[in-house]
């Protein structure tokens, strides 16, 4: 995760209180964080996730001590906020909705596969590890300080998604028919 001469002009601006620069990097941030954020919260609480980070780093920006480690900071703060939220609305479903759930197997069809509701059968932190390789190809070292994990940690939590995810997309046999 390489950063380029003006995004750490733009940091080190931002942290003496320039609006326009930290509004820039909210710009070049915000799509590839929203998208990382959908993948742990949804849809719907994605944006807002994001937009909590960044008030969050504006507030935090200047204890920032390396420039040059921003994006990973700002993911890390995405993450910790994405985590939160997603253990936050596993408790508090609505009774509606909690009956209305959608079992993640009778998501896969023959032709289709709802993606949300399969990655729904995996804990945040197993989200957020497939959607940083998979999604943004990072290392395993560039995801480990992005969320704040041991790389070990990553990759156990990449197994567990993976074997989580092979169970969930297993086919299931109608009862009484025979393979």
């Amino acid at each position: 995760m390489g950063v380029d001469a003006d995004e750490r002009s733009l940091v080190l601006l931002a942290q003496h209180g320039d609006a326009a620069a930290f509004s820039r990097l909210v710009e070049r941030h915000w799509t590839w964080l929203v998208r990382f954020a959908r993948s742990v919260v949804g849809e719907a609480e994605a944006e807002d996730c994001v937009q909590d980070g960044f008030v969050v780093a504006w507030t935090k920006l200047s204890g920032l001590r390396q420039p040059d480690a921003f994006r990973a900071w700002i993911l890390r703060t995405v993450s910790r906020l994405a985590f939160r939220r997603a253990r936050w609305s596993a408790r508090h479903v609505p009774i509606d909705e909690a009956a209305d759930a959608q079992d993640p197997a009778s998501a896969i069809g023959p032709e289709t596969v709802d993606v949300e509701a399969v990655l729904s059968v995996l804990a945040p932190r197993q989200r957020a590890v497939m959607h940083l390789t998979v999604i943004e190809n990072m290392s395993d070292s560039d995801i480990s300080a992005a969320l704040g994990l041991a790389a070990a940690s990553v990759r156990s939590h990449r197994r567990r998604a993976r074997e989580m995810l092979l169970r969930a997309l297993k086919p299931v046999s109608a009862p009484g028919v025979r393979r």
